[in-house]
């Protein structure tokens, strides 16, 4: 997601019609028949298939500019493959400072997923630090593509085969880097798997990239950089992020220049298909 996949849309718009006036039948000699009332038509809601996208999959909400990264197709689903990370609590209060100069120093920056300006919550220390910091984020292990409901069985399935079993590591998000999606119209701000962990997570995409190909899916990128992102901005805004990020980074001291940023213990492999998740693999202790 070395240029983002989001999925990271617009609801079809319904087109209102008066019913037709039934015509008359002629004059007839012969008994008239009984009328039959028709039924009212179902719920719109029957007609929706369950878990479909319905704007569930979306290049964050159109409300702040964000635009649908594949189009809405009934019957198709958004399949994600990932990691979910839990930032610790004793780092999240040197994240949430971090957060709130750069907030200053770039406008326009949202948290990701709940897409609330980043410089309206820094005002609030606490909220920062649970509603940017405290939610559930994710390393992407393929790419956010749609599917289709007869693929769904034969997909988790698969994943299940090749990533069954899994040992527990170390994973050190030991960079902050920015990102953008493939057309460049979202730049995120992100902290990058460098170091520890970054050999488990390549032989696990690899292992989903397999699994993709076998469904005639996109593979994800040839050189994957392993990440999560914490914030984002509406455009192509990398060069200013970037070096808003080196000036804050040169401020601190410099014995806290290199260091990891924090550790997360792997927890396991989910994939969300539509609405639904799936666990993939049971993770076992060393």
């Amino acid at each position: 997601m070395e240029a983002l996949i989001a999925s990271y849309g617009d609801e079809s718009s319904e087109s209102d019609s008066e019913p037709a006036t039934p015509c008359q039948p002629p004059p007839s000699s012969t008994p008239p028949t009984p009328e039959f009332t028709p039924l009212p038509p179902p719920p719109v809601s029957l007609l929706i298939p369950p878990n479909s996208f319905g704007g569930l999959d979306f290049s964050p909400g159109e409300q702040s500019g964000r635009v649908r990264t594949f189009p809405h197709i009934e019957g198709n689903y958004a399949l994600h493959v990932f990691i979910p990370v839990y930032i610790p609590s004793t780092p999240k209060k040197e994240l949430a400072l971090f957060l709130k100069k750069l907030s200053r120093l770039v406008p326009g920056l949202y948290v990701v997923d709940v897409d609330i300006p980043l410089d309206i919550i820094t005002k609030d220390d606490n909220k920062l630090e649970q509603v940017a910091l405290g939610r559930e984020f994710h390393i992407s292990l393929g790419r956010t593509v749609p599917i289709r409901v007869h693929q769904i069985d034969s997909v988790v399935t698969m994943l299940r085969q090749k990533l069954q079993f899994q040992r527990r590591y170390w994973i050190d998000f030991s960079k902050w880097e920015v990102f953008l999606n493939d057309d460049r119209t979202r730049t995120f701000l992100s902290m990058e798997v460098t170091t520890t962990g970054l050999a488990e997570i390549t032989k696990q995409i690899q292992a989903v990239n397999e699994v993709y190909k076998l469904h005639n899916l996109p593979e994800f990128y040839k050189d994957p950089r392993p990440h999560i992102s914490v914030a984002w901005a509406s455009g192509d805004i990398n060069h200013s992020l970037r070096s808003a990020v080196q000036e804050e980074r040169r401020g601190m001291v410099g014995a806290s220049l290199h260091k990891c940023i924090f550790t997360s213990k792997f927890g396991g492999i989910e994939c969300r298909i539509g609405n639904k998740e799936y666990k993939i693999c049971k993770v076992l202790d060393k």
